[in-house]
Parts: C-alpha cells; structure tokens; sequence
C-alpha cells in the first residue's frame, strides 16, 4: 500500500465519519442531561429527505440545509414532550420516531415525486460543493506534505469542516461554561439544579433542541453533499452506530472523534477492498461490508471496557412539592 492510497483511505475515513461524528454528538448533548435518545436514526433520515428535497425544489442547497434542519427538530420537539413533558419512556418514543421516519420519508417521497420512494438527483448548484484550499493545486505534487494538504484537508464539503469544528465546540459548552456544567448536572443529579433555582425541563429541552440541530445538518450532509439526492433508508443504521460510538467514547467529545473515525475506516476499508486474499483464502465483501456493525455489537456487548451514562438517564424529572 503506497502513501497516496492511505491518503485516499483517510479522505474517505473523513467524508464517512461527518455523517457519524455529527450524530454522536448530538446524543451526547441529549445524554449529557438525562435523555436518551435512539432516534437518531429517524432525525437524520427526517432531515435527509426533506432537505434533499426542499433543495431540488428550490435550487437551494441552504434552503434544503434548512429544511433538514427544521424537519429535524419537529421530531425533537415531539421526544421532548413524550420524555420530557409527559414523562414518557424514552426509548419508546425514539424507536417510535424511528419507524416513524423511516415509512413517512418513503411514503412522502412517492406522493411528491413519483420516482420509488426517492428524489431526483440534485444538480450542483443544489449541492454543497468541495472546498479548495489555498495554493492546494500548487503544493499537489510537493512530497509527503502536498497530498496531505491538497487531498486530505482540503476538498472537503463545508459541513465536514463543520462538523470537525464541533468537537472543540462541545468540549468548550459542556467543560467550560455555566451551561455546560448545568446541563451535566441535570443528566447526573436534576433535584440539586432544581434545588438551585434552575429549570430542569428547560435546559433538558435545550439539550434536545441541540441534538436536533445537529441530526438535521448530519442528514442533509448525506443528502447534498455525501450523495446528490435521497434514496429509501440512505442512513444505513448511521444513528445507531453512532450511539454505540458514544458509548465507547464514555460520552466525551475528543473521544467521540476517535470512535467516529475509527468507524468511518472501517467503512472506508470495506468500500475500497472488496475481496482481500490472504494465502489461499479469500475475504468476501459481504464480510467487509458488515465490519463496521460487527464492532457496533461489540461495543454495545461491553467488550471495550465499562461505560456509565449519567445516573439520571433515562429517568424522567418529577419535581418535588
């Protein structure tokens, strides 16, 4: 394996982790304050659709940005009131929002565009495109130093920068700030936050309006930039990989990072060798195709090391009177 073929693996590794990345941390904000959320899934494929399609409409790929990010929130806006307003069980309303997402999308798809369950391919102007660095054209053939900068950080779509933007982000809201600390004590203790004078219920909110922002950038990034437009189930369990991501990443964001992109090379291996051969044996790319959800069921299986969630996931707040 030559040096510009790693770096071809490692510019896919990136581009498949964003989607990964984004999700992550948006459970992590959710999670962070006591809501567990396994909608993931269903937000992102929510924001996939409707921004795919909003921008082939339009000719707008801020509007279909928008769009995903709206859609997205609307299934936020409905887990907080099941868990948040109602008391509700958690898990329930994010599988809910699940199946949810996944027969509505299709089902909408087909009325709006008759095309199977999908829309039509996005021109480019309906696209978020590559980004070029300075001098990157320049420095290509410069050794070493030139295809990491021309091919590995720079051509990346604006929201990958986004999303890599985010992690320090994170880390400086939840570790730095008086939100942050709140919002962490109200996934950790919510009757001392309560006791002093802070509302639960809205930083909770809070947190799961944060994580529907950052769902609906990370569908409409699969719908117009990763792919040109949406098809049936284009998310591929990406939500749910993120969740376990996020447990092996004991819900800290530099660690979320590292979980993402370790996924995302596993994805990226399994697209560019489809059939590796060792001795006499071949590897089919069936099995190439599943190593990504095989470590997701390892992870979940607790073979990576102990992880505790915040103690007062999943449950929800009932205010002392």
């Amino acid at each position: 394996m030559d040096f510009l073929t790693i770096i071809q693996i490692l510019d896919s590794t990136i581009r498949l982790a964003t989607p990964l990345l984004l999700a992550c941390l948006a459970g992590l904000y959710s999670e962070r304050a006591g809501i567990f959320d396994i909608g993931l899934e269903g937000k992102m494929l929510f924001a996939a659709f409707f921004s795919a399609a909003i921008a082939y409409s339009t000719g707008s790929v801020w509007l279909g940005l928008l769009a995903g990010i709206a859609s997205s929130l609307v299934l936020s806006v409905v887990h907080g009131l099941a868990s948040i307003t109602f008391r509700g069980n958690q898990l329930i309303s994010g599988v809910a929002i699940n199946f949810l997402a996944a027969g509505m999308t299709v089902l909408v798809a087909q009325d709006w565009f008759k095309q199977g369950g999908r829309t039509p391919s996005l021109p480019d102007e309906a696209r978020f495109g590559p980004i070029t660095f300075p001098f990157a054209d320049a420095l290509e053939n410069v050794p070493i130093l030139g295809p990491i900068y021309s091919e590995l950080l720079s051509g990346h779509s604006l929201l990958v920068y986004v999303a890599f933007a985010c992690v320090p982000l994170t880390w400086w809201v939840l570790f730095r700030t008086r939100f942050g600390l709140r919002l962490r004590a109200v996934g950790e203790n919510p009757a001392a936050v309560d006791t002093a004078g802070v509302s639960v219920v809205g930083l909770r909110y809070a947190a799961v309006m944060i994580c529907g922002v950052l769902c609906g950038i990370a569908g409409a990034y699969l719908a117009t930039a990763l792919q040109a437009g949406f098809v049936k189930d284009m998310t591929a369990g990406r939500g749910f990989i993120a969740l376990a991501a996020l447990i092996f990443a004991k819900w800290r964001p530099w660690y979320a990072l590292s979980a993402t992109l370790l996924f995302g090379f596993l994805q990226a291996i399994a697209l560019r060798y489809q059939n590796i051969e060792l001795g006499n044996f071949v590897i089919p790319v069936q099995f190439m195709d599943i190593l990504p959800y095989i470590l997701t069921v390892v992870i979940l299986a607790g073979f990576v090391g102990r992880a505790i969630p915040p103690r007062a996931g999943g449950e929800p707040y009932v205010k002392e009177r």
